[in-house]
């Protein structure tokens, strides 16, 4: 079976969530990331990178990277919709909202948990970038429910995972009420409820 390895708390949570889409088996193994332990032993073994998501499938061989796992879990079930078929205009849209999230927003949001920036410096940045990129996602969903339109996908799963992070950095983000709406959308999801669950994190 395969196992996605976690940090509780983590951008872990997308690839989660979209297993549980798709309707992949998998075992959940936690690492401590301090440590880069498991139950199982030695975590830089499994990946010499030492960060999570990682997932390894039925043969050993192990993806890394969040973005990259989302689009491999999709590929697995292209009957579901999880992404656009390849070679469409949709297909592409979908990877700049991956590449949206995983470069400007989860980048970004590192830059707030980092232990080595003042606090200064990380209120002068969540005001002069982030709340940009924010705004961005804001104006994109005050006209769809989704990053992609009127359905859940791919992307969804990490945009959800990454806004769920700036309440535990100090940043308020109910000045954006269409953010707000799809966290909630996002969290009737059952997918959600269950990754949630096995994370033993309530939503937001």
């Amino acid at each position: 079976m395969m196992k996605l390895y976690y940090a509780h708390g983590s951008c872990g949570l997308s690839p989660q969530i979209l297993l549980r889409e798709a309707e992949l088996a998998f075992d959940l193994v936690e690492v401590d990331f301090a440590t880069k332990t498991t139950p199982e032993g030695d975590y830089l073994k499994v990946t010499p990178k030492g960060f999570v998501p990682a997932l390894q499938l039925d043969d050993g061989d192990v993806i890394t990277e969040g973005a990259v796992l989302l689009q491999w879990i999709a590929d697995q079930v292209p009957e579901r919709g999880l992404l656009p078929a390849f070679g469409t205009r949709e297909r592409y849209r979908a990877l700049e909202w991956l590449n949206v999230v995983a470069t400007d927003l989860h980048k970004g949001m590192a830059t707030m948990f980092s232990p080595s920036i003042d606090d200064a410096s990380k209120a002068r940045f969540a005001d002069g970038f982030l709340r940009g990129r924010f705004k961005v996602i804001e104006d994109h969903l005050s006209r769809n429910d989704y990053l992609l339109g009127a359905a859940f996908s791919a992307p969804d799963a990490y945009l959800y995972n990454v806004l769920c992070w700036p309440p535990r950095v100090g940043i308020d983000l109910s000045e954006y009420t269409a953010i707000e709406r799809f966290m909630q959308r996002m969290e009737q999801q059952p997918s959600v409820l269950a990754a949630r669950a096995a994370e033993d994190t309530p939503p937001r």
